[in-house]
């Protein structure tokens, strides 16, 4: 019996820890600065998987909002515990991209 519950244990955890599709939406930047700041969350037992390319067209579309005319990554990413469990293991991340907006912005008035 024990070895029972031991494997659908295991099995469990090999389910939750299969691939997971993730998509990059919008938190903030600085049309000033010309950055928007893309993000996603996962939990411990996934893996995320993300289409950089969408981020990236949704990060361009911000930008062209603001009167720029593209954007690209700007430097890397950073990756941030959301919460831990009493343990201190960390049981929800935050990935975060900045992009740069390209191009020449509208003068102010």
């Amino acid at each position: 019996m024990k070895r029972a519950v031991w494997f659908a244990l295991a099995g469990g955890l090999i389910l939750a820890a299969c691939a997971t599709q993730k998509e990059m939406v919008p938190i903030g930047g600085s049309r000033a600065d010309g950055t928007v700041n893309m993000a996603f969350e996962y939990g411990i037992f996934e893996s995320p998987q993300v289409n950089m390319s969408t981020a990236a067209v949704g990060a361009a579309d911000r930008c062209r909002a603001w009167g720029y005319k593209d954007a690209e990554p700007f430097g890397g990413q950073t990756q941030k515990c959301e919460a831990a469990n009493g343990y201190g293991t960390c049981m929800r991340w935050m990935v975060t991209v900045t992009y740069q907006c390209t191009g020449s912005p509208p003068a102010s008035r």
